[in-house]
């Protein structure tokens, strides 16, 4: 089982930065692909950005431009650098991997303040 702990999160004020971290849990040699997801209350869980095994990226067009999901290959923690952040952001942000068995965590809460 791929397991990841999500931290990062905060207050911030609109137009600001945060960088979320996605670590593993025990073992780090296993890499996986991994996405970023977020959930606003009220609303379903969506996905945000992805990172494939070989670095290829994905994003939500509500945050191209503005988020960059990138790997740190000697800890294999997944970063997720968002920038110009706006009120719409706020939300509990999910890191998962994408393949093999694998759990959601705790989250990690997001707001952005107008």
């Amino acid at each position: 089982q791929v397991q990841f702990v999500e931290s990062g999160g905060g207050v911030v004020q609109a137009g600001g930065s945060l960088r979320l971290s996605c670590a593993p849990f025990g073992s780090t040699s296993r890499v996986s692909p991994v996405g970023w997801f977020r959930q606003a209350p009220g609303k379903e869980r969506e996905a945000v950005a992805s990172i494939t095994t070989h670095g290829r990226t994905t994003y939500v067009d509500s945050v191209k431009g503005r988020f960059s999901i990138f790997r740190d290959a000697d800890t294999n923690t997944v970063y997720l650098q968002m920038d110009n952040l706006k009120p719409e952001d706020t939300a509990v942000y999910y890191c998962k991997a994408l393949a093999g068995i694998s759990s959601w965590g705790q989250g990690t809460q997001v707001t952005v303040s107008s």
